[in-house]
């Protein structure tokens, strides 16, 4: 890869540009050796994640907290600066005598990424984001209830946008979507968006040349909440707008199932009570409940606080029902919440964190944490960035 030198360059010493979508079954962050047939990708991965994460090091520094040897760790930070990915920052100081340590840092305004965020109830939005998952710019294009054709072509022209309004390289495209979404970036349902089989992924990069990865929008949410939230241990994210999906992280790895649909509750029947139709045709499911222009619609229509609390808590009461056999199954550690704060923090996640604990066994599952994440509406579009950076560069 060449130096960076003129903005909008395309990225070109990376893989193939057909994109072959986001890995599976490896942990997010790299932290040890591992055999010499695989090595030097792993190593690249190790000294940057290091860097990402810890900031300047000098070469030392890295060699210590990678456990490569110094002669290795020269060899890839020669090979990661002329790459234009690391650079050298001024010599640190010290009161002892001799020459003093060259720091080393990521270069974090070498590239930029674009992160889409296809959840919202109204809206497509997408921005601009640099390596450390700050936002540059934003962009948004009203759904106007568009589905099909229209609603993809509208994404179309959303990354359009920002694509032509990049001032740095691109290292590529991330997309979070509603839905069930493969390996391969295909939505094969999103039911809201009447999407079946879409190529989205493929769409993309062949339109704009660049490394594309389309993921489900929750898991998009769990990585954001990985690298740039609070995330502790196991960690399943409810996200909640549009419609309700969760992501899910175990053992530092993303877990998406054998069909790509782990974390697809939202259409899971909750309770044997009946209940309002849903998009997919059952009745009763948790969307139904819980998604935010249902949730939106039954409280305009509260009369008193007192019935608005109570929607809020049967809302909760059957978001626990759904949590409650996958924290019994994977013993998680955290459920955080993303959507907005005035439905769901309050009586609503009273209720839920009140069945869960009903529901499961106190001994081993009360230790449970249910919070709100702290990203924000962004935590899909970082999320997002967050998939490209980990699939290009092997570190987050």
């Amino acid at each position: 890869m060449a130096e960076v030198e003129e903005p909008r360059e395309q990225v070109s010493a990376f893989p193939s540009r057909r994109s072959p979508g986001f890995p599976t079954g490896r942990a997010l962050r790299p932290s040890a050796k591992v055999l010499p047939e695989h090595a030097r990708g792993h190593n690249r991965s190790l000294v940057l994640q290091l860097l990402y994460r810890a900031g300047t090091q000098s070469r030392a520094d890295v060699a210590r907290g990678t456990g490569l040897t110094r002669v290795t760790v020269s060899d890839l930070i020669a090979e990661l600066m002329s790459e234009g990915l690391v650079i050298e920052t001024g010599e640190r100081e010290s009161p002892r005598p001799g020459k003093p340590g060259t720091l080393l840092d990521i270069n974090r305004s070498a590239f930029h990424i674009v992160g889409v965020d296809l959840s919202a109830f109204a809206v497509f939005r997408g921005a601009i984001l640099d390596l450390d998952g700050r936002i540059i710019t934003s962009a948004e294009i009203p759904l106007a209830n568009s589905v099909g054709a229209d609603a993809s072509d509208k994404v179309l022209a959303l990354v359009d946008e920002l694509v032509a309004g990049a001032t740095a390289p691109l290292l590529g495209i991330g997309v979070g979507s509603p839905g069930v979404v493969d390996r391969e970036g295909v939505i094969l349902s999103a039911p809201n968006l009447g999407w079946t089989g879409l190529p989205l992924q493929d769409m993309l990069a062949e339109r704009f040349s660049l490394p594309t990865f389309v993921i489900n929008d929750a898991n998009a949410a769990v990585l954001a909440e990985h690298s740039f939230g609070d995330a502790n241990g196991d960690i399943m994210l409810v996200k909640i707008g549009h419609g309700v999906g969760a992501g899910l992280l175990v053992g530092g790895s993303p877990l998406y199932g054998s069909r790509y649909a782990a974390g697809e509750i939202g259409h899971v029947v909750v309770g044997t009570d009946g209940g309002a139709e849903c998009s997919c045709g059952k009745y009763g499911c948790l969307e139904t409940w819980l998604a935010t222009p249902r949730l939106d619609a039954r409280l305009e229509r509260a009369r008193t606080s007192a019935d608005r609390e109570d929607i809020l808590r049967q809302a909760g009461h059957r978001l626990g029902i759904a949590l409650a056999p996958v924290v019994g199954a994977l013993d998680l550690a955290e459920i955080v919440l993303s959507g907005p704060v005035e439905l769901l923090d309050g009586p609503l996640s009273q209720a839920t964190l009140d069945t869960l604990r009903s529901r499961t066994m106190e001994e081993f599952h009360g230790h449970v944490v249910l919070r709100m994440t702290e990203l924000g509406d962004d935590i899909v579009l970082r999320g997002a960035a967050v998939a490209v950076l980990s699939s290009q560069l092997g570190f987050s």
